[in-house]
Formats: structure tokens, C-alpha cells, sequence
């Protein structure tokens, strides 16, 4: 099976946010939490906990953030 970008999920205090989803972007957060239970041995999350570590991978990963974030 092939290694997967995000992790475990780890509980902590959310924020409410309110988004809307293209179905097709839902269904693939489904299949990844999915693949992401399988990988992990956990059970599976419910898929929009799967975006804030998406997001903070995303945007520790991004070269170009981060030089501009460095620029100032």
C-alpha cells in the first residue's frame, strides 16, 4: 500500500468553520479517511477532520510559502 501523506489524527480543540465542498473533493476526503483507517489500524475519521492536517501539510510543505513568509 502506498505511504500517505497525512498521519494519525490527534484530538484537539476545534474552531467551527463553515464551507462548502465540491461533491466530488467530499468524496475523495471519504475514500481518504478510509484509506487512512486502514493504514493506521484506527477507526475511521469523519472525513472534514481530515482538512486542518491537510491544510497544515500543505502549507509546511510549500516552498514558495514559506519564501515569502521568510521575505517578510
Amino acid at each position: 500500500m502506498a505511504k500517505l501523506k497525512l498521519g494519525p489524527l490527534y484530538a484537539d480543540t476545534p474552531i467551527k468553520v463553515t464551507l462548502e465542498l465540491p461533491a466530488p473533493l467530499h468524496r475523495d476526503l471519504v475514500a481518504y479517511a478510509e484509506a487512512l483507517a486502514r493504514e493506521s489500524g484506527q477507526p475511521t475519521a469523519q472525513p472534514v477532520r481530515l482538512i486542518v492536517p491537510m491544510l497544515e501539510r500543505f502549507i509546511a510543505t510549500d516552498r514558495g510559502f514559506a519564501k515569502a513568509r521568510r521575505s517578510g
